[in-house]
Formats: C-alpha cells, sequence, structure tokens
C-alpha cells in the first residue's frame, strides 16, 4: 500500500519506518528542510532502540522516503497518517492548531478519496474538526479515522511491530476496510484489531494514559507514606503485585513520570472533562501529587546539608524522562536541575543518551559529564534520576573514591538496601530505611 506520514517525531517517524518494514511504499512529509535533509542522507534524528537498523534496511529498499511538500505527500498516500505536535496549552487542554491546520492545507490540495488518519493523541471530538477543517476546502471524498498510538519511548519499534492491541476509530466500511488490511500483518499472532466508533478511540488513549499515570501516583503516595510509618515499599509493592487484577507494572515508586505522553495527556483529559461540565477529582489529584513528586529528593538533600546547598556540588545520573530515550520532556531531572541551581549549587551531570537535548535548554550553566563516574567526580552527593541499567551495577569502590562525601539520593530506587549497607554510603530512596 502507499502510504504518507505527515510529521516525522517519536511517533511519525516510528510509524513511517514500521509500515515500511512490512512492504509499504512510505513517504514521510516535514517542514523541517534540515530534517528532511538528514533523513534523506540516511542519519535517524531521534534515538529510539532498533529504529535506526529498520530506517537504513527500508531507506535502501526504496521503501522510505522523506519529503517536504504536502502535495507530494496527498499525491503518493492512499492512506495520509497525520502524526503532528499536539503540546499542552496555557489552559492545559492539546493545542490542536498544528493538526487543523495540516487538516486545512489538505482540504485545499486533496484531489481523489483519501483515509485521513489521527496518529496524534487528540481530545474527543477532534476527527469531527478535522473533517469539518478539510470539508470546508472541498468537495473531493474522504475519511477520517481515529488510530491511537500506543507507543513507549524506548520500547516504540516493538511496540509497534508487536501490538497488544490495535484501535481503529471509524464510521466508514471502506475507510476500516483499508485500514484492517494496512494492520493485518502486525497481529498475525492474534491480538486484536478492535472497531469502534472515532470519540471512543479517542478517549480510549486519554484513558489508558491517565489510568496509568494514577497507578504510578497512588504507587508514590504508598511510598512516601510508608517513610512515615516505617514500612518498605518494596514489600508493599510485591504484596500487591501479585494480586492479578492489580499487576506489577507500573508500581515502582520514584520522583514521578515525565515525557511527552502522560503529563500532557492527563492535563488534557482533565481539561475535556471542565470543557463539558465533568470534573475529574482524581485526575486533578494525580497532577497535584505528581508535581510534588518531581522535586521529593529535595528536602531530603536540604536537610542533610543543613539548607545550606550554596557552593555544593552534586553528581546527577539520568537526565531523560525515563530509560532508553533522549527525550527531556518533563523530566523530573529539569525540575531538581532548575531548584538546585537557584540554591546556588554546581551540577555535574551524565545521561547516555540526552545530555545534548539538556545542553540546549541549560547552556553553560551544567557540567556535562565524559562519563557516570565523571559525574561524580569531587561532588558532595550523588542524584539518580533516570534508572538507566548502566547505573545498576556501578563499581561502588571507584565511586565512592571520586566522590568528596559518600552520599547517594536515589530517586529510583536502584540499589537493594542489604547490598548498599555494606558498601558504606549515606543512602536514602523513596519509602525505604534511610542508610547511614
Amino acid at each position: 500500500m502507499k502510504i504518507s506520514v505527515i510529521g516525522t517525531g517519536y511517533v511519525g517517524l516510528v510509524t513511517g519506518t514500521c509500515l515500511a518494514e512490512t512492504g509499504n511504499e512510505v513517504l514521510c512529509i516535514d517542514i523541517d528542510q534540515n530534517k528532511v535533509d538528514l533523513m534523506q542522507s540516511g542519519e535517524v534524528p531521534i534515538y529510539e532502540p532498533h529504529l535506526d537498523v529498520l530506517f537504513d534496511r527500508n531507506i535502501k529498499a526504496n521503501r522510505l522516503k522523506f519529503s517536504t511538500s504536502l502535495s507530494e505527500g496527498l499525491e503518493h498516500g492512499d492512506i495520509i497518517f497525520l502524526a503532528l505536535p499536539t503540546p499542552e496549552d496555557e489552559d492545559g487542554s492539546a493545542d490542536l492548531s498544528y493538526v487543523l491546520g495540516v487538516a486545512s492545507d489538505i482540504g485545499k490540495q486533496i484531489k481523489d478519496y483519501k483515509v485521513i488518519v489521527d496518529k496524534s493523541t487528540v481530545p474527543v471530538g477532534t476527527s469531527d474538526k478535522v473533517k469539518e477543517a478539510i470539508e470546508k476546502e472541498t468537495n473531493v471524498n474522504f475519511d477520517v479515522v481515529s488510530n491511537p498510538e500506543f507507543l513507549r519511548e524506548g520500547f516504540a519499534v516493538d511496540d509497534f511491530m508487536k501490538p497488544e492491541r490495535i484501535i481503529i476509530g471509524s464510521s466508514s466500511n471502506k475507510a476500516t476496510a483499508l485500514m484492517e488490511k494496512l494492520y493485518k500483518p502486525f497481529v498475525r499472532s492474534g491480538n486484536p484489531i478492535i472497531i469502534m466508533d472515532e470519540r471512543s478511540a479517542e478517549l480510549t488513549k486519554y484513558a489508558a494514559n491517565s489510568f496509568l499515570a494514577t497507578k504510578i501516583t497512588f504507587m508514590n503516595e504508598i511510598a512516601n507514606f510508608c517513610e512515615k510509618v516505617g514500612a518498605d515499599v518494596d514489600k508493599v509493592r510485591a504484596g500487591m503485585g501479585t494480586d492479578s487484577r492489580i499487576g506489577k507494572r507500573f508500581l515502582f515508586p520514584g520522583i514521578g513520570y515525565g515525557g511527552s505522553c502522560f503529563p500532557k495527556d492527563v492535563k488534557a483529559l482533565f481539561k475535556s472533562g471542565q470543557d463539558h461540565d465533568y470534573h475529574f477529582d482524581i485526575l486533578q489529584s494525580v497532577i497535584k501529587v505528581n508535581d510534588i513528586q518531581k522535586k521529593i529528593l529535595i528536602p531530603k538533600i536540604a536537610t542533610h546539608f543543613n539548607h545550606e546547598l550554596k557552593g555544593k556540588t552534586f553528581g546527577i545520573w539520568g537526565l531523560a524522562f525515563k530509560p532508553e530515550t533522549d527525550d527531556i520532556r518533563e523530566a523530573p531531572a529539569l525540575y531538581m536541575i532548575d531548584d538546585l541551581l537557584e540554591k546556588g549549587a554546581t551540577l555535574r551531570v551524565f545521561d547516555p543518551e540526552a545530555m545534548p537535548n539538556v545542553q540546549k535548554k541549560f547552556g553553560d550553566k551544567l557540567y556535562y559529564a565524559n562519563n557516570m563516574y565523571d559525574a561524580a567526580d569531587g561532588v558532595d552527593a550523588l542524584i539518580i534520576c533516570t534508572e538507566w541499567s548502566i547505573f545498576r551495577t556501578p563499581n561502588f569502590n571507584s565511586l565512592k573514591s571520586k566522590m568528596k562525601q559518600p552520599n547517594i539520593f536515589d530517586g529510583r530506587n536502584l540499589y537493594d538496601i542489604e547490598d548498599i549497607k555494606s558498601e558504606g554510603f549515606l543512602y536514602k530512596s523513596i519509602g525505604r530505611d534511610t542508610i547511614s
């Protein structure tokens, strides 16, 4: 099939590349000429595990191409995916200006029947708005489908190639049949393609992300309470996770969720509720607790140093909002950095992939370490913000020899309490005993 993908961010580029991998002819469109030139030369503009292999293979096979021309994309594709940004607006709602702007441009240039697919995460009713924007400009027949993505950064290629489910929101039999044909190679193991109306499909994505964010936030609240009463959150988590009604996933406490999806989607669903005269009390609490949780280590650090952080040097391991990505959007580490810089601290930071993005934000305010041990050189304490695998089994002797003071503040509970006792560190984590 001939596919066009408008937008080449995390979702658009993964979508286009993976669809090419099953033999489709894919043309990806982006307005950024430099980015398009980069991709045409074979360079992947984002870090996503395994994407580079598929990207290279499909470019060489001539199945994956790139352009800045929307008209070329419309001429090429029978199915047009909209994988455009929907950033958080000032009031918490999703900004649909990119989506509706492109929809209007499609209406001005469309010449024959197309299936227009909303791949971006969008509020309930967006498919109607996209349809209206196109219809204002043309009498050509088309259909609009809602096909939300369920891609985890760091696992996006696997999630696309082996989806747990595919949601297709469509009121058109013709469009539905084309979408089922497109996705059939991805569900050969029997995972479902679920057909529903457009509004239900749109809400399904928001509901799923908001539920997961709520689960994370609840566990963070439990961890904070564990510290008050002397319980161990690791044991509580194990006891909860064995209940099949709850499950083991998304029960790890830490310094809050970040990224491009959970923060934005929770706020957008909350705002959508307000727009329809419904108040999501749970989501309001989730937003509030997560904002606090992102900086939950700061009071612990300040207390340890008698609230005198000016002139202190801290190392930070992990800058991305999660491991296996270079994405720093809403990353807890950024909130920690802002707060510590404001208090007069000096920071040495390290992340395997995200440092270039952090440098764009903070410039020369930080020291960007060559490796994880360099980040700990001469520091009064080490702060762990992202659970990259390389941080899980450090050489503690080398680490301690580098540090001015052997203090670790762990926002991701990487180390076993019993193991860390013998290493000679002061160790404070989330919802567990302090080791001193």
